[in-house]
């Protein structure tokens, strides 16, 4: 018999007390004497999305267990993760030139590329940057090798400038993820060509509109803002409505980076209406996220940026009820968000509840973005460290 997985442990504890995932949490926030336990955590740990660390030993206790035995089972489960290969369709690691090279390709070809670009950015969704990054890139340089090497139709070869410019932006948003910055502007950048050659506007905004965030979050704010601003032009005013307010909302980081508040609350009003026109019309298929959720954290963090946090705490916990927790590491960067608008609002023990929260989830995820957040979170609690669960947190931390 194979060994028991701990989210199999944990599960057959649970029912054999006839206890629902809420009830569970709440025995081991008892157990804990911290209301941080929620019904989400007990979800995650079953699913295998998570394995505890601070809690280990307070799961032991409830469950009636050795710490021993949760470690054996938490071990046994780390061999079960998911793998990149489990979530790319097909064999290799990317779409190969056919023998001999230099042979004429024809449209199945730019779509089985395509497929691929959109099961990497669905894999982006539940594995980080330091993770994914050599994957991404040998995809990248595969499909740059397919488009320089092979011969096709004209309309084919669009297809495929297309392909490359949209793998070239996932490719950058994951190097950015893993912070390499440098390869991530050069993806950009390869991309970017690739877009225009395509004569795809709407995929330059895209691309450029990365490049601009990336430049926002790494200290070059000014051109952040000159960037944002000319990706939204470039893409021009037939460009579809969610790709407009994904490129206003990155129009509205840049300037909140640089504390223009009125050119900031200006563009989240634009991305609110240029949504607001969406229905049904064809756009590309990289805009699956762009909801209203998405612009609701963008305002939320631009009043957390600005240190308005009565207005960014009701907006944070509205989106944060309804996340889809297995998208770990945004999970973790919305609530550093919270925390740190929390500490703001000078709620301290509630910054701390949810601090714990995010530097549980984020320990050990292979993100740049998490690890920064996770050090402005520390930063934002040190006034408050005379407060008990600060002190604590941050012994943790």
């Amino acid at each position: 018999m194979a060994p028991e997985t701990f989210p199999q442990m944990l599960k057959r504890h649970r029912k054999d007390r006839g206890w629902s995932q809420q009830r569970l949490a709440d025995a081991l926030c008892e157990e804990s004497g911290r209301a941080t336990v929620t019904r989400q955590d007990v979800y995650r740990w079953e699913s295998g999305r998570r394995a505890p660390k601070f809690w280990r030993p307070y799961i032991a206790a409830v469950l009636g267990i050795t710490l021993e035995e949760l470690d054996r089972a938490i071990a046994t489960s780390s061999e079960h993760v998911p793998k990149l290969e489990d979530l790319l369709p097909g064999d290799g690691p990317a779409v190969a030139l056919p023998m001999g090279g230099g042979r004429r390709v024809g449209r199945s070809t730019a779509d089985q590329l395509m497929a691929r670009v959109h099961a990497l950015r669905l894999a982006d969704d539940v594995i980080a940057g330091q993770d994914l990054i050599r994957p991404a890139l040998r995809e990248l340089d595969a499909a740059v090798t397919l488009l320089r090497e092979s011969t096709h139709t004209e309309a084919v070869g669009k297809a495929l400038r297309v392909a490359v410019g949209e793998l070239a932006q996932i490719a950058g948003w994951i190097a950015s993820d893993a912070g390499q910055h440098d390869q991530a502007e050069r993806a950009y950048l390869l991309g970017l060509s690739a877009a225009r050659e395509a004569e795809d506007a709407t995929l330059a905004g895209q691309l450029a509109g990365s490049l601009a965030y990336q430049w926002s979050n790494i200290g070059r704010e000014s051109e952040g803002v000159e960037l944002a601003e000319a990706a939204l032009a470039e893409a021009g005013p037939h460009t579809p409505p969610r790709a407009r307010a994904l490129f206003w909302d990155r129009v509205a980081w840049a300037h909140t980076k640089t504390k223009d508040v009125r050119a900031a609350m200006r563009a989240l009003g634009e991305a609110s209406e240029a949504l607001s026109k969406h229905g049904g019309e064809d756009e590309p298929t990289w805009l699956y996220w762009v909801d209203a959720g998405e612009l609701q954290v963008m305002e939320a963090r631009a009043y957390t940026e600005l240190h308005r946090p009565l207005r960014a705490v009701p907006l944070l916990n509205d989106v944060l009820s309804r996340y889809d927790a297995t998208h770990s590491r945004e999970l973790a960067l919305y609530l550093s968000w919270l925390a740190v608008a929390y500490a703001d609002a000078n709620e301290p023990e509630e910054a701390a509840s949810v601090a714990r929260r995010m530097l549980d989830i984020s320990d050990g995820l292979g993100s740049d973005r998490t690890n920064e957040r996770a050090r402005v979170v520390r930063e934002s609690l040190a006034p408050f460290r005379d407060v008990p669960e600060v002190r604590e947190v941050l012994g943790v931390a």
